[in-house]
């Protein structure tokens, strides 16, 4: 009888692993696109199908301006073929990873490359259906550029729809925020989150409980007094936070004032299975409503 050695076995258990029942390869070669945020890999998702292998760096609930990478996704970002990340820097955390994979050859594309941009520091254009539907296009457009074979009928197709629901859901949008009359349409967020929002549905940023972009800068207690002074001038009855951050220094401010309401939205990142905000879409929809609710 033949006596296989380690080095025997471990070849035919490599061998096993890349064969299927039937003597083919069962090596996935269909072209790598990773994703940063579950917001984006959502809608490149959407776009794609099944035709290439994509995977999402930060999952539902995490927070782009702080997240950690495994050592396994800081390699996959670097070895992907294409990385799509949304830009304007809110893959703060990221940002020497995205840099270096770009440096070895990996092609990455920037959602906002393809948006109307305002002039500030809010990179969170996708709280604008209007905004994302440009970069889905744009998105589109450089994924068929980068990925061999993509380019399809059934691709076109495929994008075309999911551009025209978009185009709904604005329309959806807007029908859900009818009902609130100009002097009601006045927010106050956790940090800097809804300029595009805004300014596509006609609101007022009154303020922000944290100052700048970034969820990870902190308040005074001489800041959020004001604020609390301000939003009780206007009448504004809610903070808006987001899912992924703390809601302490909200509460704070809402204790501040007189029948103030803290408001969940979700504005970083989507929620986890079983939430009201499990794709881009119901994301959009689900803020849309409950600010409705809060300010009506």
């Amino acid at each position: 009888m033949a006596v296989l050695t380690v080095a025997t076995l471990a070849v035919v258990t490599l061998g096993a692993a890349a064969c299927s029942g039937d003597g083919t390869t069962s090596a996935d070669d269909r072209a790598s696109v990773v994703v940063t945020t579950s917001v984006l890999g959502d809608v490149v998702q959407h776009l794609v199908g099944d035709d290439v292998r994509t995977s999402v760096v930060m999952p539902a609930g995490a927070d782009p301006h702080d997240f950690a990478p495994s050592a396994r996704q800081v390699e996959e970002m670097r070895d992907a073929e294409v990385l799509v990340v949304n830009g304007l820097d809110q893959e703060e955390s990221l940002r020497d990873t995205i840099e270096a994979a770009e440096a070895g050859g990996t092609a990455v594309i920037h959602a906002t490359d393809g948006v109307d941009r305002l002039l500030g520091t809010d990179p969170h254009f996708f709280t604008d259906p209007v905004r994302m539907r440009q970069a889905a296009a744009h998105l589109a457009d450089a994924l068929a550029e980068h990925v061999a074979g993509l380019d399809t009928p059934a691709y076109r197709a495929r994008v075309g729809a999911y551009l025209r629901e978009l185009d709904a859901l604005d329309d959806e949008v807007s029908s859900i925020l009818s009902t609130l009359p100009t002097e009601r349409r006045t927010l106050v967020t956790y940090h800097g989150v809804f300029a595009y929002f805004a300014d596509r549905y006609g609101f007022t940023v009154l303020g922000t409980v944290v100052p700048g972009g970034s969820p990870l800068a902190e308040a005074s207690a001489a800041e959020l007094a004001d604020l609390a002074a301000r939003m009780e001038q206007q009448g504004v009855t809610a903070v808006f936070t987001d899912h992924s951050s703390p809601d302490r220094l909200a509460r704070t401010l809402a204790a501040e004032g007189t029948d103030i309401e803290v408001v969940e939205l979700f504005t970083e990142s989507l929620g986890p299975e079983g939430s009201e905000a499990t794709t881009y879409l119901d994301l959009v929809r689900t803020n849309a409503r409950r600010i409705a609710d809060a300010l009506g």
